[in-house]
């Protein structure tokens, strides 16, 4: 198969989308048609669109969202008291150029991780850095820093990183480790980074959590103060959808 000489040079250069885009208008018979100042349009298009993706999920790998989920298959018939325009408000990512902290509580199964990561998918769309972690798996990784001795790299990434996502906090009270390790957290975001939380716990009873009240106060002073908060309740959805289709969890929230 012979390639255009400017395909090869294209793919030299790293524009791999174009040189194919190019190679595509070569081969539709009617590219002679087009004017020849409105060639290069396409061609851009593509080479932006491909960039933008590539882009998008380096943003997604790095984030390690726990579910592929997506606000825009977000089920709002669902019997939970999840506010749609809230919700909605909370997908135009104001909450992040803001450096706000969205916490969602809930019973188990109600949809809670789901949301806080197709909001993180959201965000990555947008453009922000995100990162996801799992409260007891965020607290190991800063252990295990902390027995390495290499616990300024774990802030780092932190602190590189614009939203945080801890998921299923609680519910069992902090240790000593981890009523020092929070608060950092915490304070990293103030003012310059996002926190979203979800936890089982509700809000009211997170000074039992923390198991300090001045660590607790100062926590709730840097969250609850700067919130949305969604307040889910009703029956898990696995449940609710056990004889039907797929569970929401899984496919939709």
């Amino acid at each position: 198969m012979l390639t255009h000489p400017l395909a090869g040079r294209l793919r030299n250069l790293g524009m791999l989308a174009m040189a194919e885009a190019f190679l595509e208008m070569q081969a539709n018979a009617t590219a002679a048609d087009i004017p020849r100042e409105d060639r290069l349009g396409p061609l851009v298009d593509r080479a932006a669109s491909a960039r933008k993706n590539k882009r998008l999920g380096r943003r997604l790998r790095l984030a390690r969202l726990r579910q592929n989920a997506v606000i825009e298959d977000t089920d709002f018939r669902a019997p939970r008291g999840l506010d749609r325009a809230l919700f909605q408000k909370l997908g135009s990512c104001e909450w992040i150029r803001r450096s706000q902290h969205p916490v969602i509580t809930g019973p188990t199964g109600v949809g809670k991780s789901w949301l806080a990561c197709a909001l993180g998918h959201k965000a990555c769309r947008e453009g922000f850095s995100m990162l996801y972690r799992r409260a007891p798996r965020l607290f190991a990784e800063l252990a295990t820093a902390h027995g390495e001795d290499r616990l300024p790299r774990m802030p780092a990434i932190l602190e590189r990183t614009r939203s945080l996502i801890i998921d299923n906090w609680g519910p069992e009270p902090l240790t000593a480790e981890q009523r020092r390790d929070l608060p950092e957290i915490v304070d990293d975001r103030y003012e310059k980074g996002s926190l979203l939380v979800t936890s089982q716990v509700p809000v009211s009873r997170w000074h039992e959590l923390v198991g300090n009240p001045t660590i607790g106060d100062a926590i709730l002073d840097r969250v609850v103060h700067r919130t949305h908060r969604t307040e889910l309740k009703g029956p898990s959805l696995q449940k609710r959808h056990a004889a039907g289709p797929p569970p929401e969890g899984e496919t939709r929230a």
